[in-house]
């Protein structure tokens, strides 16, 4: 296990939380052999999903397991502790994606409306993370990975490191360049300690923002509006790419600003309004 977690790490260069996911799917899967990594094989991995399909595990959950013990395969048999190697033969459903709630325009701009009177560190915090959020489409951890001068202020443009620590520059607009400049103005500084180091985003203590946070505080805005769909900083994201398709971006610019490596996934990801299609029926059709 620790090989393979290192094999993880430095080889792969995989996120931390897909490490800890891989290593726990094989920690079950090990137990389900009771140590015995000799007996792994296409009969044993299949009784394995089986038996996770059998107590309801989610499509999605299946697909990862599947490509995890794939790789732990293939490991193992480039390490010689396995003869052949068995995941070459496991095949898997792809897991069902479904689409998650998006927010409509006045939707959006009700979720972030800035609070009256709202001066406190905390509110100027939130409020500039909400628009940074929707502005640009980033996933939480490259937000709460973002650093001061990640933030480029002249060209409205904040660099993102993305996943497989790919590097991207992503623009976000007036309204988030005013929330960050009151948050690094009027609220960081009043919360930088020790353990703040470049961080564009503090907790109350003074660190690093985490995820968990930022997705309660998303959760807790949202809450506040009536009528509006509950989601979290994944909505945003969504919400942003698909407000840009609607404004006539194109699939391929969507694509580089939320940091997709294929196209696939950001035609997945993103989806058309009903509105845009009618309107693109009745532009398009000969008998409309």
């Amino acid at each position: 296990m620790a090989e393979f977690e290192r094999y993880l790490r430095f080889e792969r260069d995989l996120s931390p939380h897909t490490v800890r996911a891989y290593l726990s799917d094989i920690r079950g899967l090990l137990d389900h052999l009771r140590g015995r990594i000799e007996a792994l094989d296409i009969a044993t991995l299949r009784a394995w999903l089986a038996g996770q399909h059998a107590e309801g595990k989610a499509r999605a959950t299946l697909a990862r397991r599947t490509a995890c013990a794939r790789t732990f395969t293939a490991y193992c048999h480039r390490r010689g502790w396995l003869a052949a190697d068995p995941g070459l033969l496991l095949g898997s459903a792809k897991a069902v994606r479904p689409l998650p709630a998006v927010l409509d325009q006045e939707q959006a701009q009700a979720v972030l409306e800035r609070p009256p009177n709202a001066a406190e560190p905390k509110d100027l915090r939130d409020q500039a993370i909400l628009e940074l959020l929707y502005a640009t489409g980033v996933r939480v951890s490259e937000l709460c990975a973002l650093d001061v001068d990640d933030v480029d202020r002249d060209r409205h443009v904040v660099r993102v490191l993305g996943k497989g620590r790919k590097e991207r520059s992503v623009p976000f607009g007036l309204p988030a360049l005013r929330a960050l400049d009151a948050w690094c103005v009027n609220g960081r500084p009043l919360w930088v300690g020790p353990r703040s180091g470049a961080a564009l985003f503090l907790g109350v203590r003074g660190g690093r923002i985490d995820q968990g946070t930022v997705r309660r505080l998303v959760h807790s805005r949202i809450a506040q509006v009536d009528g509006v769909p509950d989601m979290g900083p994944h909505g945003l994201r969504h919400t942003a790419a698909t407000h840009l398709l609607e404004g006539g971006a194109d699939l391929r610019s969507v694509q580089e600003l939320l940091g997709h490596e294929s196209l696939n996934t950001t035609q997945i990801y993103t989806h058309v309004s009903i509105d845009r299609l009618r309107a693109a029926y009745r532009q398009a059709h000969p008998r409309a």
